[in-house]
C-alpha cells in the first residue's frame, strides 16, 4: 500500500526535523521576499516542503515568528560569511578593500536579502525590535570595521576622525542601492551599469571610493 503524502511529511519530520525545518526557511525567505509578509502564503510553503502546517506552526509559532526567523537566518548568513574572510592580519586597506567587495558581491548575489531588508524597512523595523539577539549579531559588522579602521589610524594609514558606524552605512548604502534600485535604474537610465563586466568596474569604484574617503592626506 502506498504511503499518503502526511505519512511520507511524518516519518520525515522524525527522521530529520533539522532538514525540514530549514527546507521550510528556505522557501519562506522566497515566498516572503517575493510577496512581503502580507501577501506570502503560509500553505505555499507547505506545498513546496516536505512539512505541514502544523509543523511550520510548531517550529515557528505563527507566520510572523516565521517571518522573523527567516529574517535572522538572513542576517547570519552574511554576518557568517564575513567572519569567513579572514581580514584579521592584512593591512587596513586591503582588508577595507575586500570587506567592500564582499559585500558589493553578496547582495548581488542574494537580492532576496535586499527585498527582506527592504520589506522590514516598509514595517518600519517593527519585528526586529522583537529580535533580542539580532543587535549582538549585527554588532559584529561594526566590530570588524572599528578594527579596521583602528588599525589604519594607528599605521598612519587612515583619518584620525573615521567613524567605523558611518562607513559601515556607506558601504550598506552603495551595495544596497545596486540590487533594490537596479529596476528603477535601468527604466530610467538603461542596463549599461548591469553586464558583468560593468558590475566588476562599479565594485572596483565603489571600494575605491571609500578607501579614498578614509585615507589620510599627507
Amino acid at each position: 500500500m502506498k504511503d499518503t503524502d502526511q505519512q511520507v511529511r511524518s516519518r520525515s519530520w522524525k527522521q530529520d526535523p533539522e532538514a525540514v525545518k530549514a527546507d521550510i526557511l528556505t522557501v519562506a525567505r522566497e515566498e516572503f521576499a517575493e510577496h512581503g509578509l502580507s501577501g506570502a502564503r503560509i500553505q505555499q510553503i507547505v506545498e513546496r516542503t516536505k512539512s505541514s502546517k502544523r509543523m511550520v506552526f510548531y517550529y515557528f509559532g505563527d507566520k510572523e515568528g516565521l517571518y522573523r526567523a527567516v529574517l535572522e537566518e538572513a542576517y547570519r548568513g552574511i554576518r557568517w560569511q564575513e567572519s569567513e574572510l579572514d581580514l584579521d592580519g592584512l593591512p587596513p586597506v586591503e582588508a577595507l578593500l575586500r570587506l567592500v567587495e564582499f559585500t558589493f558581491d553578496h547582495h548581488r548575489a542574494n537580492p532576496e536579502f535586499i527585498r527582506l531588508v527592504a520589506i522590514e524597512n516598509i514595517h518600519r523595523g517593527r519585528h526586529m525590535a522583537d529580535m533580542s539577539d539580532l543587535a549582538d549579531l549585527n554588532r559584529a559588522a561594526i566590530e570588524t570595521l572599528e578594527t579596521i579602521c583602528a588599525t589604519g589610524i594607528a599605521e598612519g594609514v587612515f583619518r584620525p576622525d573615521v567613524s567605523p558606524l558611518i562607513l559601515h552605512w556607506q558601504i550598506s548604502a552603495m551595495c544596497f542601492f545596486n540590487v533594490a534600485n537596479r529596476h528603477t535604474f535601468t527604466r530610467n537610465f538603461g542596463t549599461e551599469l548591469f553586464s558583468d563586466e560593468a558590475q566588476k568596474d562599479l565594485r572596483a569604484s565603489i571600494a575605491r571610493t571609500l578607501v579614498e574617503g578614509v585615507r589620510l592626506r599627507p
